[in-house]
């Protein structure tokens, strides 16, 4: 029941995560020395703003869009078709952390805003060997910007996703598991609002209604509602990091 009130709660937004398309085209812009067809691997998809743009700026490529929520996947394949781009991506439905693929089969793997599901760490090292050597692991991670957040910011993220780190600790967190870090930078508060925490506020407003009642549901629209609280008081102290790194 909590699973699929999760799924419904972020139903229909246009992203599932803090980004932006002007943040994903950074991002990509800071890779060289491309093949000419180019096999990307994008985690935790979700309704694929990311996917849909990569497609649309990287006509050499094939991005390959994993998720474990089938209607996800078939919201970005609807929104694929308009846009012209659905020739250049395929899905598969499949837990983030057991993925069907063969080692060294991909030239990019890029993930927004999911990789806290498995945990950084573990992400990084599990994924790693569906990378070629050489290849590039492209992401997003929250990440505090101060050595001292406030109490509040600090209990709340400690509480949820107690695998938050500076950015220090997560460049060698990344240098441990073997790559090289090519480039980073902090995504803008307007990356987190614009795509996300808006439509996300209407969306609750539109269906806390229905969860009346069920105790599950409603906690987590509570929690939803903290979150986007703590961030507007504290987008100063955390937020997410692109890292664009290279697999050793």
């Amino acid at each position: 029941m909590v699973a699929s009130a999760i799924f419904e709660i972020f139903d229909g937004l246009p992203r599932q995560g803090p980004g932006s398309n002007k943040c994903t085209e950074k991002a990509f812009s800071m890779l060289s020395h491309l093949p000419a067809n180019i096999k990307i691997l994008d985690i935790g998809c979700g309704s694929g703003m990311q996917t849909i743009h990569l497609a649309g700026i990287c006509d050499n490529c094939h991005i390959t869009a994993v998720d474990v929520y089938q209607p996800y996947l078939d919201s970005l394949m609807e929104k694929a078709a308009y846009e012209g781009v659905a020739d250049r991506i395929s899905t598969v439905c499949v837990s983030m952390d057991y993925l069907p693929f063969r080692d060294n089969e991909f030239d990019i793997i890029w993930s927004e805003g999911a990789i806290f599901v498995m945990g950084f760490e573990k992400g990084l090292s599990y994924w790693k060997q569906f990378l070629k050597k050489g290849g590039f692991m492209v992401l997003t991670e929250t990440s505090w910007f101060t050595d001292c957040p406030s109490e509040e910011v600090f209990q709340f993220w400690n509480k949820c996703y107690p695998d938050i780190a500076v950015i220090a600790q997560n460049e060698k967190r990344i240098e441990s598991a073997g790559y090289t870090i090519i480039d980073r930078f902090k995504i803008p508060a307007s990356a987190w609002w614009d795509d996300y925490y808006n439509p996300l506020g209407k969306r609750l407003d539109q269906i806390e209604d229905k969860f009346k009642g069920n105790s599950e549901a409603e906690s987590i629209i509570e929690f939803v509602k903290k979150e986007m609280d703590i961030f507007s008081q504290y987008s100063d102290e955390y937020g997410y990091v692109f890292f664009v790194l290279q697999k050793q």
